[in-house]
């Protein structure tokens, strides 16, 4: 085993094998904006794609919408983010850098004083954390429009369309994955907490009735979704419950995913009773009634809500950190430890699935293994890669956590097998060109992580 994973070992190998780099990096970055590379963008996708299939296609009473980012400035006075979205900042008077008060060190809230310089703190005002913007050409009150916060209130102003399009009924979900934005006092931890961000969100709706009954079933669902889904390593992640002084204005009852992280326990996923707070205030503040009729009860009610809000960017950063190992395998020629980085992706999140080496370029060996590469793409994430000695291929494979490598030797041409070696076992088979394909998938449905 190798030394604890730290947050500069991640930001640097993910700047190294292109996964996240700092935006605008070339002007000298933006604070808190982040640009996913080649294999960031994959690995952001896979995890989308499986949540997405989760919540919609393995459901057959959840549909998906995809709500536009600039909404009527209503919609945020009517879900209470214009009087409630802000934090309490504060400045040092010496330094001028700014803290959120209520995520300093309680001797630094108890004293006023800096954290950082013993400075003298400004006394705590509210900051709306919205951006606002203006449509139309005169930037004035009557055109400013703000950059949604959240996504959830898209689906919200939206559930008498799918309702009267769809044909859903009592209980089902609608969810969405998209754009949000937050003007961060602070930001911190690489991209756990960025002003711009993107969420996975699902609304359920439900029978005020049954909302204990939905709570939980959507608890257990999400638990099974980081562990079994993503292959969250189970004492990675715990439920933490919202106290009377963390509860949302609009919530029931609210519980976190949380994951340890290298800086610690924080959230990844909420799910909360948001109750009928929200599809009440949008039909007190647009002035059309926004409720349901039980067609065989005739009953009508304002449904409740049990919501599953999850952060695509902050399940990145929570795979990228749950993968990380550094292998002590020994020492190496020279007498120095030999460290292998090896990422544990499981094999449906893996940017690249499978990549595929000529032992050796010459003798027909680099056009086979080509041609082996192509005929598994249309099933398979590949690479080709024939430079430097095959160890070394390997070891770059390990790092970026291509969990199949397969390799391509003089045997090869004459009984048409190769070398397969799995990634977290470095265990190597021989197996048949034609049944190269299906041992993959089987590898994929039986993963556990060694």
């Amino acid at each position: 085993m190798g030394s604890e994973l730290t947050m500069d070992k991640l930001v640097s190998l993910c700047k190294r094998r292109g996964f996240v780099f700092q935006s605008s990096e070339i002007y000298g970055g933006l604070s808190s904006a982040w640009d996913y590379g080649p294999l960031g963008v994959e690995l952001k996708k896979n995890i989308q794609n499986i949540w997405w299939k989760e919540m919609t296609q393995m459901h057959d009473n959840i549909v998906g919408i995809d709500a536009a980012i600039l909404m009527h400035p209503r919609v945020w006075e009517a879900s209470g983010h214009v009087e409630n979205f802000s934090d309490p900042m504060v400045d040092c008077k010496k330094c001028k850098t700014r803290f959120r008060e209520d995520q300093m060190p309680e001797e630094a809230r108890n004293t006023k004083v800096c954290p950082d310089c013993g400075g003298e703190l400004t006394e705590p005002r509210q900051f709306n954390l919205m951006f606002s913007t203006h449509m139309g050409p005169v930037a004035d009150d009557g055109n400013m429009v703000f950059l949604r916060p959240e996504t959830a209130q898209g689906i919200f102003v939206n559930f008498k369309n799918v309702l009267q399009s769809s044909r859903v009924k009592i209980p089902f979900g609608i969810a969405q994955v998209g754009k949000a934005f937050r003007n961060e006092i602070t930001t911190k931890n690489f991209i756990f907490r960025t002003c711009e961000f993107e969420q996975m969100e699902m609304q359920f709706f439900i029978h005020p009735d049954e909302d204990d009954k939905w709570f939980e079933y959507w608890k257990e669902q999400r638990w099974a979704y980081y562990t079994e889904k993503l292959g969250i390593q189970p004492d990675k992640i715990q439920w933490h419950q919202h106290g009377p002084d963390e509860l949302a204005h609009y919530a029931k009852d609210a519980y976190d995913v949380e994951y340890e992280f290298p800086f610690g326990w924080s959230e990844l996923e909420g799910v909360h009773n948001r109750t009928d707070f929200d599809l009440s205030r949008h039909s007190e503040y647009c002035g059309k009634p926004i409720n349901y009729l039980e067609e065989e009860t005739k009953e009508r009610f304002t449904p409740y809500v049990i919501e599953t809000s999850a952060g695509l960017t902050r399940t990145v950063l929570t795979v990228l950190s749950d993968a990380y190992e550094e292998q002590n395998l020994g020492t190496d020629a020279k007498g120095k430890d030999d460290i292998r980085t090896v990422m544990h992706f499981h094999p449906n999140l893996a940017p690249i699935m499978v990549a595929v080496f000529p032992l050796v370029k010459k003798d027909g060996l680099a056009e086979l293994a080509k041609k082996i590469e192509t005929e598994l793409r249309s099933d398979f994430t590949t690479f080709y890669d024939q430079s430097g000695a095959i160890g070394r291929r390997y070891r770059r494979m390990d790092e970026i956590g291509t969990p199949y490598c397969i390799t391509v030797d003089y045997d090869s041409k004459e009984d048409d097998t190769v070398t397969l070696r799995y990634r977290d076992s470095m265990e190597q088979v021989r197996v048949k060109v034609e049944d190269l394909a299906a041992t993959i998938r089987k590898g994929i449905k039986d993963y556990k992580r060694v």
